[in-house]
């Protein structure tokens, strides 16, 4: 499933088409995908500007002038695919339609904006602007890793006693929003931390150090377009190329990268999730 860096990396490719532009023509193929889509929301897209893109954790956020906003998760293999505009150095004609292509956007600039899912993970929904943050969806998410709520005094306090795994606190949404399996076994690797260790037997000084760290793997990511494994696409259909770079994630018997040591990296499974580690370098 698509994490933070490449949720961003989709709203920052749908931003340039998308913002200030108005929805000549919204074709809905279907009933729904992970639930059903909101009643008329073919009717209720049409003809609306669209006043700007956002992120909250793994959501895309589209504000429209009708005082209502579009959500958009990309589930297990959703893509937002831009085409019939230039990109960059690219230009991307429009494709012949798939069978997956279950809402289709049609701004008056010319671009064409598909949803193609074909797990059918994924959901769109159409909630007020004002007052977003209690939709269902959203209400309980924590603060986002790249802002300012979330810091080293925060991160302490939330994990202080916790009797979970640390792997499993950090990707609980109601502690921080967007971390994924991927990018939190890279930032235990880099903080020397075993993903079994309770949370709250962690030092102070230890969780603290998990915040720049945080920061620093979802920066580079972002700026490597993120990971591209199975079926995620950039909008504009480019890979991303972060999965070039892991340390540990996926890369089970092989040697670990930090220098000296001469341990191969090992697998467990927490809640279903594989958890990527170094048995030497992580305690």
């Amino acid at each position: 499933m698509p994490e933070l860096p490449e949720v961003e990396t989709v709203k920052a490719g749908l931003a340039p088409v998308m913002e200030g532009q108005i929805i000549a023509r919204a074709d809905v193929n279907r009933a729904g995908l992970r639930w059903p889509f909101p009643e008329e929301m073919a009717d209720r897209l049409t003809g609306k500007r669209v006043l700007g893109l956002r992120r909250r954790s793994k959501y895309i956020l589209v504000d429209l002038d009708s005082g209502e906003t579009l959500l958009i998760h990309l589930g297990m293999s959703g893509r937002m695919l831009i085409s019939g505009q230039k990109i960059g150095e690219f230009h991307h004609p429009h494709p012949t339609p798939e069978k997956h292509d279950h809402v289709v956007l049609f701004m008056d600039g010319g671009a064409r904006i598909t949803f193609n899912d074909a797990r059918r993970f994924g959901a769109m929904d159409l909630l007020p602007t004002t007052g977003q943050e209690e939709h269902w969806l959203i209400r309980d998410i924590g603060p986002e890793p790249l802002g300012n709520t979330f810091n080293e005094p925060y991160l302490v306090a939330r994990l202080q006693g916790r009797n979970t795994p640390i792997k499993s606190a950090l990707l609980d949404q109601r502690i921080v929003a967007g971390l994924g399996n991927i990018y939190v076994c890279e930032v235990l690797f880099r903080a020397g931390i075993h993903p079994a260790r309770k949370a709250g037997r962690i030092s102070a000084k230890r969780v603290a150090g998990l915040v720049p760290l945080i920061r620093d793997v979802l920066a580079e990511a972002i700026a490597a377009g993120g990971s591209s494994l199975r079926d995620y696409r950039q909008a504009d259909g480019e890979l991303g190329y972060f999965q070039h770079v892991f340390q540990v994630y996926g890369r089970e018997g092989e040697a670990c990268l930090n220098s000296g040591c001469e341990k191969k990296i090992q697998r467990i499974v927490q809640s279903g999730r594989s958890s990527f580690y170094c048995p030497q370098c992580q305690r």
